[in-house]
């Protein structure tokens, strides 16, 4: 009876991939910047955020990510531990991803259609869980082998872009070194260090500065001789649009 008990028991992995918390501040690290925890160590059975990586480097680890505010995992890193077979999948940056653990329902479903084997959260055709929770569950729950739907995985290394983030927070506490963009970004001017070649790109971004300049002046009656007026400025703010037609009625 232990034996049998044992045998549909969760993986001590699993129970804490089902169970831990993401996307909070890691205490460890609680007073350096972007701390979330948002790596899993399946050696450590416990959650991890970038800063701990240099002591996990060795381990089996899967990066959790957020949709519709719920954590998920690419399903290519997922299938290589457990079978997902008719677990409902997202597209995600063109990335397929699934849930981790059954999301809240507003109102129980009501109806025919195809809908999950757990939580009855409504389906497309042919899946029928909604997560990754729900099919253990309901494996567990029939009384089946759970063994036989995991795979052995001695490698799960994370993708280079985790490393290249953790790179970045080795600089400067307060710069943006991992490319995001903030409302006090801003862009370096690409003619700054062009050479001769690219004069003529040059002399055009000049006048059109120029004349941004000279329609500031005019409209505010700042126009002197310290600013010159070339007639081909002059000429650009003397345009006018032609008279307005109307629609035909019919």
């Amino acid at each position: 009876m232990v034996g049998y008990a044992l045998q549909h028991q969760k993986p001590a992995w699993m129970q804490g991939l089902l169970s831990e918390k993401f996307f909070v501040g890691c205490g460890t690290h609680d007073s350096a910047r972007k701390n979330e925890k948002n790596i899993y160590c399946l050696d450590c059975c416990k959650s991890i955020c970038p800063h701990c990586l240099p002591a996990h480097l060795t381990h089996r680890l899967l990066q959790v990510r957020r949709y519709v505010y719920h954590d998920v995992i690419r399903l290519d890193d997922l299938v290589k531990l457990i079978d997902c077979s008719y677990v409902q999948s997202y597209t995600i940056n063109s990335a397929k991803v699934v849930f981790l653990n059954q999301r809240p329902q507003s109102r129980p479903f009501k109806g025919s259609g195809n809908m999950c084997g757990t939580c009855e959260r409504i389906l497309q055709e042919p899946y029928f869980y909604c997560s990754l929770a729900c099919k253990v569950d309901h494996i567990v729950k029939q009384g089946k082998d759970l063994s036989r739907y995991l795979h052995k995985c001695e490698i799960l290394p994370l993708s280079d872009f985790v490393f290249t983030q953790l790179e970045s927070l080795k600089g400067d506490a307060g710069d943006l070194d991992d490319g995001q963009m903030t409302p006090n970004s801003i862009f370096d001017n690409p003619l700054s260090s062009g050479s001769s070649a690219s004069g003529t790109v040059g002399c055009k971004t000049l006048a059109c500065t120029a004349t941004t300049d000279f329609v500031k002046k005019k409209r505010s009656g700042l126009i002197s001789q310290d600013f010159p007026a070339t007639p081909e400025v002059v000429a650009s703010l003397s345009r006018r649009k032609g008279t307005p037609q109307r629609s035909p009625l019919y």
